[in-house]
């Protein structure tokens, strides 16, 4: 009797359930429903507290920086210098190694990463060698 959360959400699957349903089974699951909503509700007020202590603290900072008389553009070049990581360069594409012939007739080419192309799986289970595909041979 697994329900997923969608199907006792609707009341009518819930009378069904509920009338199939022992009293005490039902008293005991209201319980522990109520406790999880209430853990639930302590869980979001944590976390709105955490928010504002949060947003206090950067407005603290803020008037900080605006009575010490520092430009907004000095305090982000002095936080990039040893803040986050910039993102790292995108690799160059690697240059083919093997060349074959598909199943509609196109030659093509792989890099030797990543899924080995279908063609060339079959003929390495059918005795082939990967160097047979080899451009540079």
């Amino acid at each position: 009797m697994a329900f997923a959360l969608q199907d006792i959400n609707n009341i009518r699957t819930l009378r069904a359930i509920a009338r199939d349903t022992p009293m005490d089974v039902l008293l005991e699951l209201r319980e522990k429903i109520n406790v999880v909503v209430e853990e639930r509700i302590q869980e979001e007020e944590e976390k709105k507290i955490e928010l504002d202590n949060q947003k206090k603290k950067l407005e603290a900072i803020i008037q900080q920086v605006n009575s010490e008389g520092i430009e907004v553009n000095e305090l982000i070049a002095a936080l990039g210098a040893t803040g986050a990581k910039k993102a790292g360069k995108t690799r160059a594409p690697r240059p083919p190694k093997y060349k074959y012939v598909d199943s509609n007739g196109k030659e093509k080419t792989w890099t030797g990463q990543g899924r080995t192309p279908s063609v060339i799986q079959e003929a390495l289970d059918n005795g082939k060698k990967l160097e047979d595909f080899s451009i540079d041979r």
